[in-house]
């Protein structure tokens, strides 16, 4: 048995265990502080960090090696010669130090892996929920955080929502339930986990720059269903979710559950015209639950066919982990989306202006163009290796003029005239603090009664803004400052 596998607990002893920690943001920092207190012997390693986390290392005597070359950093590595390296997800498997590290046989995790070790901290260990897609997950993650909550139960949601999962696992809350959303990043260098239920909700196009094809970005995130002990939930519409459920390994105790925004067959939950219906967790194949209405979503201005999907999905999810049909309809009548997720900035004249800015791919900006009818888009940024052309091809219809932002403009004008000829096309080429009024002030020249406003951009946002809150943000000022 190697040092790493007798060290499946809280309470093993971690005194004389070496990590590194590659890269200090937030999750990186959870790392570190939780390997000290228990007990382990901790460098850091980054390309940058805050100042504020640097000098909490130093107080908690951990050496931190920031803005170093290549070279230094293999000498440090080497040097010190550690039993794990626990890297911070988004660091891309090619990194040349990720490559020494493998090069010397060191095992290379992240804080998700180091959480499932140490997860008995207060005893018995919260049962994991892990859910991933292309879009949606966070809404999802939050849905189920909610339903759980409405049954009684102290759950919580972290992993890629924000909230490290080492923070969770060491709440003194003794969480009974841990909802964690993972990005294919994570689930890429994942080890071995066993949720109580998993779910993929879709899989399109994404981060392909980094994980190199499609076919590895799927089937990194088909990795969440391995180990899965009570059900697995896939996409009814999405037929390369339970492609992937079917490649799982250790499923064979699961029950496959399906989710679907049409009429659910046995073994599925679905929409019957405004019902939210339940024939997956029932006694017999004939009959079907009520779980909900869409009159529950009373705190969502826009019910669009995604939101719907979600809705099924969380319900498929928490009736998986044995929440009760009233508490997921309790759940939805207080539930509210996060902001920049189909989100009505204003309704004037006719006119609305919806912040979608958290569609950072072709396949949620989809969702979105989905819901509406007239649309003058806002669209571009970083693409990040993803060809825009068939979102442009179906949506060509309703697509009334595209303003067209960020720094991979050219892909996106030439989809535009090759598929949308028809559509108003302008390039916006405005300093990065001054996109937004640009926008909102030829959009609004164009929109009329019946339009929608979307900002719906297909791409990331870190070409002109910090992320896409901050884009949205923007986009949301700039229409309120000039309805004034």
């Amino acid at each position: 048995m190697s040092k790493l596998e007798t060290l499946n607990s809280w309470h093993a002893d971690w005194t004389n265990t070496k990590a590194v920690v590659f890269g200090l943001g937030i999750s990186g920092f959870s790392v570190a502080d939780t390997l000290v207190e228990l007990g382990a012997e901790v460098i850091v390693i980054a390309d940058k960090a805050e100042d504020d986390l640097v000098k909490v290392l130093e107080v908690l005597e951990v050496k931190s090696f920031i803005g170093n070359s290549f070279e230094e950093n293999k000498a440090t590595l080497e040097a010190f010669a550690p039993d794990v390296l626990i890297t911070s997800p988004g660091i891309r498997p090619n990194n040349e130090l990720l490559l020494v590290a493998q090069e010397h046989n060191i095992p290379i995790w992240t804080d998700i892996d180091l959480a499932w070790q140490v997860r008995d901290k207060f005893g018995k260990p919260a049962e994991w929920i892990c859910i991933t897609g292309t879009n949606g997950k966070t809404t999802v993650t939050q849905l189920v955080e909610g339903m759980l909550l409405a049954a009684g139960v102290r759950a919580s949601a972290c992993g890629n929502i924000g909230v490290p999962i080492l923070h969770a696992v060491r709440h003194p809350a003794q969480f009974e339930a841990l909802v964690v959303e993972l990005s294919s990043f994570q689930l890429h260098y994942l080890n071995h986990v066993e949720p109580l239920v998993s779910a993929v909700l879709n899989i399109a196009d994404d981060h392909l720059d980094w994980h190199g094809s499609f076919d590895a970005y799927a089937s990194d995130k088909g990795k969440v269903y391995n180990n899965t002990k009570v059900c697995c939930v896939y996409n009814s519409l999405d037929q390369k979710t339970s492609e992937l459920l079917a490649q799982a390994t250790g499923t064979e105790s699961a029950q496959a559950v399906g989710f679907t925004v049409m009429t659910p067959t046995p073994n599925e939950l679905g929409w019957v015209e405004d019902i939210l219906v339940d024939r997956a967790f029932v006694d017999r194949a004939d009959i079907a639950d009520e779980l909900a209405t869409i009159s529950d979503l009373v705190n969502i201005p826009v019910i669009s066919p995604h939101l719907l999907a979600n809705v099924a999905a969380a319900a498929a999810i928490a009736r998986g982990a044995g929440v009760q049909p009233a508490e997921i309809r309790n759940a939805l009548r207080v539930f509210k989306l996060d902001a920049h997720r189909i989100e009505l900035v204003l309704d004037r004249d006719g006119v609305r202006w919806i912040d979608d800015s958290k569609a950072t791919n072709p396949h949620a900006a989809d969702a979105a163009l989905a819901s509406f009818d007239s649309v003058v888009w806002v669209v571009g940024g970083l693409l990040k290796g993803v060809d825009i052309s068939s979102l442009v091809q179906k949506h060509a219809a309703k697509l009334k003029a595209a303003l067209v932002i960020g720094l991979d403009r050219e892909p996106v004008v030439k989809a535009l005239s090759d598929f949308a000829p028809e559509c108003q096309v302008t390039e916006i080429l405005s300093e990065p603090g001054e996109v937004m009024s640009q926008v909102v002030a030829l959009a609004r020249a164009i929109a009329v009664e019946g339009d929608v406003v979307l900002l719906a951009p297909a791409a990331a946002s870190m070409d002109q803004f910090v992320d896409y809150a901050d884009r949205g943000n923007s986009f949301a000022s700039a229409v309120l400052e000039g309805s004034k």
